[in-house]
């Protein structure tokens, strides 16, 4: 007779394990193989940009530099060693206020030589005025009456010559002296018309007091090219002078920025061009002083495009410019070209063909779609929306890693 042996308490319970661990294994394999389905089918994980409605500025941004309208250069006139220089770069200075002073002893000693010259002149004036011309006057009145007494003592000569009581030799001196006292007064006469305003003798000494006076201005004009001063209020930007230099005319000594209106200089890129307009508002900003915002208004665009950096030059004013504001500063500034309330934008970044067709990739029910949109402002990485977008639409940033009519899932 067979003895059948029964299994034993233990072995049922590990088998039974066994089979628990088997079941819960498949089930989680059913389950991860259900999560990634599931993912499959949703799609994968996008980033987006929600699309909102709000007011919008467009701006064209640019960089340049301080500069003044005009930049004075100053030099001197006359060859020299320079004395002093009182003042300084980067000092503000006021009109008629003294840079440079040359050495003048030799400009003064010439000043009063030419003084002197005047002097005489005037003196040769009233000499003729007050001792030669009263004197010849006299002397032409005596010559008149002595010319009379010698045509009387003549027609008494004839008279006793024809009578036969005098000889030719007495009538012959009597004649003489006649014409000897006719010639006395002619030349008399001229000399004392000389004398006269207009007369020879009057013309030339008064030629040669304007002569001397003009060297005298001459002198004076020469000391004062000795100091060079400041033609209007500024500041001196540059300054190449020290005393004991010996300057010559022709060389920029110092440089002056005048007092005034502040301009800004800017390079803009051509692309703007058309954005730009005169009397445009730009809010500014030194870089030395960036916390620091001022404003200026579009004065000038150039109209020639600079070919090789495709630049424009744009000029602007600074109604209230601040007191740190120097010459030359480097500044940053964005010009505010248009302005739109209450527009639909979309990061420039998102856009794609933006110079043919532009379009978005949004996702609409979980799918991708390729949308068109007409752009209409642009400016600081946003763009205006005029067609095609509504505010809380769903635009993808990298589009072009995206396949359209693809399942996706919002991040």
């Amino acid at each position: 007779m067979m003895k059948i042996m029964m299994p034993s308490l233990n072995f049922l319970r590990l088998l039974g394990q066994a089979k628990t661990l088997k079941t819960l294994a498949l089930g989680s394999v059913l389950l991860f193989a259900g999560v990634i389905s599931l993912r499959w089918w949703l799609g994968p994980v996008v980033q987006v940009d929600t699309i909102e409605q709000r007011d919008f500025v467009q701006t064209v941004v640019a960089s340049g530099h301080v500069e003044s309208p005009h930049r004075v250069e100053l030099g001197t006139q006359l060859t020299g060693t320079v004395k002093r220089v009182p003042v300084a770069e980067g000092q503000a200075v006021q009109k008629d206020q003294l840079l440079i002073e040359l050495e003048n002893s030799e400009l003064l000693a010439t000043l009063k030589q030419t003084e002197l010259s005047v002097v005489q002149a005037e003196a040769k004036i009233r000499q003729l005025k007050e001792v030669q011309t009263p004197m010849l006057e006299q002397a032409y009145k005596q010559a008149l009456a002595t010319q009379s007494t010698s045509q009387n003592a003549l027609l008494r000569a004839q008279e006793l010559f024809a009578k036969g009581f005098t000889g030719q030799a007495a009538l012959d001196e009597a004649h003489r002296m006649a014409v000897v006292t006719h010639s006395q007064v002619i030349s008399l006469k001229e000399q004392v018309a000389s004398l006269q305003p207009g007369g020879s003798e009057a013309w030339a000494a008064q030629t040669n007091l304007s002569q001397t006076q003009a060297s005298v201005e001459l002198a004076k004009a020469r000391l004062r090219y000795a100091q060079v001063r400041a033609p209007l209020s500024g500041t001196l930007i540059s300054r190449n002078v020290e005393p004991g230099d010996v300057v010559q005319p022709g060389k920029v000594l110092m440089v002056l920025s005048p007092a005034g209106a502040t301009e800004l200089v800017v390079q803009i890129d051509e692309k703007h061009l058309s954005q730009l307009k005169v009397g445009q508002v730009a809010q500014v900003s030194a870089d030395a002083y960036s916390a620091q915002q001022f404003t200026a208004a579009v004065s000038f665009i150039n109209p020639g495009v600079d070919s090789l950096r495709g630049s424009v030059t744009v000029k602007l004013q600074v109604p209230d410019a601040p007191v740190y504001l120097q010459q030359d500063m480097t500044v940053s500034l964005n010009i505010e070209t248009a302005r739109r309330h209450q527009v639909v934008l979309v990061a420039t970044d998102a856009l794609h063909a933006l110079d043919k067709s532009p379009w978005v990739m949004v996702v609409r029910d979980g799918k991708t779609r390729k949308q068109a949109v007409q752009i209409g402002l642009r400016g600081a990485g946003w763009s205006e929306v005029l067609h095609g977008l509504a505010p809380g639409d769903k635009v993808i940033h990298d589009a072009l890693l995206t396949q359209e009519n693809a399942r996706v899932r919002v991040k």
